[in-house]
């Protein structure tokens, strides 16, 4: 499933005792923008006691990275629930985008910790310099001159693939 960032803005719905409430953005990954509205309910139901019947969103835009071509170290810090409670987890990855790197998560958390998407919440997705970077598994992959071993090489025939040939009508 791929994933793409959203920033929602949305407040409660303005009344005559309250005509001007207070705005709360939010920056959510979702596969879609119907999926990105239902966790914004669901944040602002369990954040601040705000249904979607008495609220309304004022902007949903999606987000694109600056520079997708350039791979970086993400660090993602996020709260999962599992059968035995909450869990609070630093995780890093290296992807070309933001989206990219919640992908690597989700798969990640999947198979190993058994965990939904819709158990996961993401804290904070942050571009982490080389010499920040935490993790052995990040780490390994740093070095400048980095080298990958080619243990099967096969060597190609050279010449015509296909050449013509008198045909063979008899064999012995």
């Amino acid at each position: 499933m791929t994933y793409q960032e959203f920033v929602i803005v949305g407040r409660r719905k303005p009344t005559d005792s309250n005509p001007s409430p207070q705005i709360y953005r939010m920056r959510l990954f979702a596969p879609n923008k119907i999926v990105a509205k239902s966790r914004f309910w669901h944040y602002m139901k369990t954040l601040r006691k705000l249904k979607s019947t008495q609220g309304e969103i004022l902007s949903l835009h999606q987000v694109y990275d600056q520079s997708p071509e350039k791979v970086k170290n993400f660090a993602i810090s996020l709260r999962y629930r599992s059968r035995s409670g909450e869990h609070n987890m630093l995780k890093e990855y290296r992807a070309t985008t933001r989206c990219a790197a919640v992908e690597k998560l989700m798969n990640d958390m999947a198979g190993r910790h058994r965990v939904d998407p819709s158990r996961i919440q993401i804290l904070n997705v942050a571009s982490v310099d080389a010499s920040e970077a935490r993790r052995v598994t990040t780490k390994q992959f740093l070095d400048s001159k980095i080298q990958f071993p080619l243990p099967h090489r096969v060597l190609r025939r050279s010449g015509s693939r296909f050449k013509a040939q008198r045909a063979t009508t008899h064999f012995s």
